[in-house]
């Protein structure tokens, strides 16, 4: 059952539509509209680079590696459409979803450590030294996400289609960041995990690397950077591929802004401190694989309608990154900590 995702509790029961994400997320907003109202939060996607970035800073300071730091994300996003967020101490929630990812993941890290390493990084009145509000915590996200906790990851289908496609590495350093990114979007709730992957690998074939170096912990990277002319290669591979199997009609426009650098997206394959950008390949090669890439797409199978709504939600996120404010998102999260007592 865990090896299997289209038999897996992932796919029976946190997949969702669009409306359907939406629709809980209002119920659970309508039970109490005055704390609501009282307590205004940023947008969901600013909240996610901001819970990002604390898992990422927890997860460094444990020697956690990526996998269990992706499950502690779909944890979070598991837990978070079945309780309001008002109604918990985000803090004392992310320290939890790491320790049962690591437990899961098959990496553990001792109660106690994730307790004082938590304390160590946020304020200390949010999370206690009693072990047992993280195991009572621990037990509230189990039972709410129904003990459904294996988590399949797009980071398998990626290291298949780099044999596949025989990616460079600074194709699949492009590729994992993109997949990273995605845990700060509602992708992973929404699509199959080999939709992610191959989403990210077209991105990371028709974006055009910096020559830059990108710095940052295991845990921390860089997203590609974009441009028109990338965009459009992306939407001319899915139409491609989209006839190959046999749809009608272009995908639809995506947009031509540039996104900026991910400060929440996550470290390379290999765990390593930073990522060094080879100069770009040819034109003429990248589109001899943007084509080659487009026509398998074509006979796989996989949803093209969702690659192109999964990049158009990539497109979205690294639009509102821009408008991203951490001072602002801490703030707001941190007035209803204190006012309801949550720290206590």
């Amino acid at each position: 059952m865990a090896a299997n995702y289209w038999e897996s509790t992932q796919r029976k029961h946190w997949q969702f539509t669009k409306d359907q994400l939406a629709t809980m997320r209002q119920k659970l907003e309508d039970e109490d509209p005055q704390l609501v109202h009282m307590f205004p939060l940023p947008q969901l996607r600013h909240l996610n680079i901001y819970f990002n970035q604390q898992i990422n800073r927890l997860a460094k300071r444990l020697g956690v590696r990526q996998q269990a730091m992706a499950t502690a994300q779909m944890y979070l996003k598991r837990f978070y459409t079945c309780v309001e967020i008002r109604r918990t101490n985000p803090y004392l929630v992310l320290a939890t979803a790491v320790y049962l990812a690591c437990k899961m993941e098959e990496c553990p890290q001792h109660i106690r450590l994730v307790v004082q390493e938590a304390r160590s990084l946020w304020p200390a009145d949010f999370i206690g030294l009693d072990t047992s509000k993280l195991g009572e915590c621990e037990f509230f996200l189990i039972s709410e996400m129904n003990s459904q906790l294996i988590v399949h990851q797009p980071y398998r289908a990626l290291t298949m289609l780099q044999g596949e496609f025989a990616l460079s590495p600074e194709e699949v350093a492009l590729a994992w960041s993109v997949i990273n990114d995605a845990f700060m979007t509602d992708l992973p709730l929404l699509y199959p995990p080999h939709v992610i992957a191959c989403t990210a690998v077209l991105l990371a074939v028709v974006l055009r690397p910096t020559g830059n170096t990108a710095s940052g912990s295991q845990g921390g990277g860089s997203t590609p950077t974009n441009s028109q002319a990338g965009l459009q290669a992306a939407a001319a591979a899915l139409s491609q591929a989209r006839a190959a199997a046999g749809g009608n009609g272009p995908p639809t426009p995506m947009g031509g802004s540039t996104p900026a650098s991910s400060q929440g997206s996550q470290g390379g394959p290999d765990g390593s401190q930073s990522v060094k950008r080879a100069a770009p390949s040819t034109p003429d090669a990248r589109v001899g694989k943007v084509q080659r890439f487009a026509a398998w797409l074509g006979e796989s199978g996989i949803d093209i309608e969702a690659m192109v709504d999964s990049t158009q939600e990539l497109i979205a996120f690294y639009e509102c990154h821009e408008q991203y404010n951490d001072k602002l998102t801490r703030e707001q999260i941190n007035r209803f900590v204190k006012a309801r007592g949550l720290d206590k």
